[in-house]
């Protein structure tokens, strides 16, 4: 990976301990699986931060490569990757993803 778009990422998800990286906004995801990791953050009360891949092909790409994860949304904790909306559904109707956000 291109140390500065490695840079760019990092420089991103220290500006928030919750960031996603979506397609779209949360006002207008541009998928329903953006759209699924939105409501699901909304339903917990979560502030989080979002970057809209769409409006940057390069962070697009590197974005899947800088956390080894093929698919967007990806939510980050803490810098951590924690995975894409299903990993998200599954953790939120387990109280796993609660429980993570509430610690961070």
């Amino acid at each position: 990976m291109n140390p500065d778009l490695k840079s760019r990422i990092e420089g991103m998800l220290q500006q928030s301990p919750i960031v996603l990286f979506m397609k779209g906004n949360p006002s207008f995801p541009q998928c329903g699986f953006s759209a699924r990791a939105v409501a699901i953050l909304r339903e917990l009360g979560a502030e989080f931060s979002t970057f809209d891949v769409l409006e940057d092909p390069e962070i697009r790409e590197g974005i899947k490569e800088y956390g080894q994860w093929p698919t967007i949304p990806q939510l980050y904790v803490k810098n951590e990757l924690v995975g894409g909306s299903d990993i998200m559904m599954e953790m939120f109707e387990s109280g796993e993803l609660k429980e993570l956000l509430e610690k961070n």
